[in-house]
């Protein structure tokens, strides 16, 4: 398993596009991909599980993958939510 930290850095007027362009991201890869937020774990390949996380500009997240290509889901999720221009 491959892990990361995160501050989520999302515009102030962000809606829920940048959570819809997680989950296409997370959907690139084999691998089981999760954020953690506050203790609760979703699967960043739900649109709806990622919509419950309700995180916002500032927040820390952890995000977790097991799989083939878990340093590379990790990676490309963390420079998204780091760098998210939604």
């Amino acid at each position: 398993m491959t892990n990361k930290t995160v501050t989520v850095k999302l515009p102030n007027d962000a809606d829920a596009r940048p959570v819809a362009i997680l989950v296409q991201i997370a959907s690139k890869f084999e691998s089981r991909i999760f954020i953690v937020d506050n203790n609760k774990k979703s699967n960043a390949k739900s649109i709806m599980g990622m919509m419950s996380l309700d995180f916002v500009n500032g927040d820390t997240l952890s995000v977790e993958a097991e799989g083939a290509d878990e340093t590379d889901a990790v990676n490309e999720m963390a420079a998204y939510l780091e760098s998210c221009t939604a």
